[in-house]
């Protein structure tokens, strides 16, 4: 029965943790320019 609980705790502060590192990454704008790393692969950046 303990080892159920310890799991649970275990999983509680993994998900939370989860959690955290994700509303980390809005806030940052990791997820604001989803279009731009897309169109720039097919655009050749000429260097002359």
């Amino acid at each position: 029965m303990t080892v159920i609980l310890y799991l649970l705790a275990a999983s509680l502060i993994l998900g939370g943790g989860g959690l955290a590192l994700f509303m980390w990454s809005l806030r940052s704008g990791q997820f604001e320019d989803l279009e731009g790393a897309a169109n720039r692969i097919l655009f050749d950046d000429e260097q002359d």
